[in-house]
């Protein structure tokens, strides 16, 4: 049996969440900038907070309203939002009443497929970019989820909060500075939460190895290293795969990390981010654009449209995040080049190690935990696997088989109606999402800058000095359905 030190997070919350500020060499909340001698004194600025704005709070903390059934719309029918839109349909206490395309067919194919099902038939809304704005107007929808290309997430996801629905969006929630900022403002004008549908951060493995990491299993949290490497090639040169070849051209407009938050997210709540710590500074790398240039030498006709594009994002673009209480963050984005699929997830200690897709047992994860283990050998993860294994994956673990990505998407599905019913907080709430997306447009300054720090907003305005729960949350159950 693991032995685990003395104090550990669980300890610091005991029975209540923490309200001020945690002595721990971070009693206040001023901006990196202002700390003598570190390293965001020379660092970018990327503009002070916002004002609040008359009547605006802040949503730390703030729970959903308690509903007896989760009435989900969907905006975004392609690859992702279609399979997703039949997850939503089968967890407990949830139905679709809406979903919308700007393809009508899809809108049709859907609602066919969940009346196949023996599910209720959603309202159908396509046909136009402005189908969306239409369904929003519906007074049955508690939730929207958002599954379009990353150019209309922002806008979409404000639309939503300003007809008073909740909202979960795909990755990244905003790709623009100043729309993060207005989409926290919003969500704080509105007193309605959005979520990002960061899937990973439901993952197994990761959320054991978070556990670990509050337990104090690891000792003193020191480093973290998580990213998105994965080869899309095939699939970014695909003419159905992603419609109108949207996600191909994002390599065509910038250089910048534009997916990394699916390792970056478990890192960050690992390390209490925006609960305790937070992202100070970003610096960004970038290697040379070769691969999807050189993919389409070999693979692709000289008469397919991509001869007409010239590529500008680098292979793999890296981010060294800092944080105030120092610990860093190395944070990777890599789809155009060849490589076995990693989100990498490795944290690192004091007393410990974790790194994930070592391929050395079954769960694919490896530890080295002193004092359990000597002699700079690798474990398996297993067994630790099996007692840190959160209460989410416990519960969920044969119903979560059948959903995708591995059984983390029925999980985000099951946790976000969960929540919504029982009126509780979400545990991903709308700074995470903010500040997890915030290296997507920070890294194309600090790039810009050629590679100079770039401070990193704190989207709390503060609170994150504050100790509070997030995904490492307590057993609660799903309230029954109604017969």
């Amino acid at each position: 049996m693991p032995q685990i030190p003395a104090v550990s997070r669980r300890l610091v919350l005991g029975g209540t969440l923490a309200t001020g500020a945690l002595v721990a060499g971070i009693g206040s909340a001023a901006p990196a900038s202002a700390v003598p001698g570190s390293a965001a004194a020379s660092a970018l600025t990327s503009a002070a907070a916002p004002r609040r704005q008359p009547g605006q709070k802040s949503m730390v903390n703030v729970p959903f309203e308690p509903c007896a059934t989760v009435r989900v719309g969907v905006i975004g029918l392609g690859n992702r939002g279609s399979g997703m839109t039949t997850g939503w349909s089968v967890i407990p206490g949830c139905v679709v009443t809406a979903v919308c395309d700007i393809r009508a067919d899809r809108a049709k194919r859907t609602a066919d497929r969940l009346v196949t099902a023996g599910k209720p038939r959603p309202a159908e809304y396509g046909g136009s970019a402005g189908s969306y704005a239409e369904m929003l107007e519906r007074d049955d929808i508690d939730l929207i989820y958002i599954a379009t290309p990353w150019e209309f997430h922002f806008e979409q996801g404000k639309a939503a909060l300003l007809a008073g629905k909740h909202v979960v969006v795909e990755l990244p929630i905003a790709t623009e500075l100043d729309q993060l900022w207005d989409l926290v403002d919003t969500s704080e004008r509105t007193r309605k939460n959005l979520m990002l549908s960061e899937n990973c951060s439901y993952g197994r493995n990761e959320l054991a190895m978070l556990k670990m990491g509050h337990e104090g299993l690891f000792g003193e949290l020191t480093n973290g290293h998580g990213g998105y490497l994965h080869d899309l090639r095939a699939l970014l040169f695909s003419d159905t795969y992603y419609t109108d070849s949207w996600r191909r051209l994002w390599h065509t407009r910038s250089t910048a990390s534009f997916y990394a938050m699916h390792g970056l997210a478990p890192i960050a709540a690992a390390m209490d981010i925006n609960r305790g710590d937070r992202m100070t500074t970003l610096t960004a790398t970038a290697t040379a654009p070769k691969g999807l240039a050189d993919y389409r030498e070999r693979f692709m006709p000289k008469s397919h449209p991509s001869w007409n594009e010239t590529y500008v994002n680098g292979d793999l673009v890296t981010c060294q995040i800092r944080t105030a209480k120092g610990r860093t963050i190395r944070a990777e984005h890599a789809v155009s080049a060849p490589r076995p699929y990693s989100r990498i997830n490795s944290l690192v200690g004091s007393r410990g190690i974790f790194e994930d897709y070592a391929g050395t047992s079954t769960t694919d994860a490896r530890v080295y935990v002193e004092p359990d283990h000597s002699g700079d050998t690798w474990r398996d993860f297993d067994t630790y696997r099996k007692e840190f294994d959160h209460w989410l994956w416990k519960k969920l673990g044969d119903e979560a088989e059948n959903g995708g990505h591995g059984g983390m998407d029925y999980v985000l599905q099951w946790r976000t109606v969960q929540l919504m019913r029982a009126g509780l907080v979400p545990d991903i709430d709308v700074y995470d999402s903010a500040s997890w997306c915030a290296p997507v447009p920070l890294s194309v300054m600090s790039l810009a800058a050629k590679g100079r720090p770039v401070e990193i907003p704190d989207f709390t305005r503060g609170s994150w000095v504050n100790l509070r729960m997030g995904l490492d949350s307590r057993t609660t159950e799903m309230p029954p359905v109604a017969p």
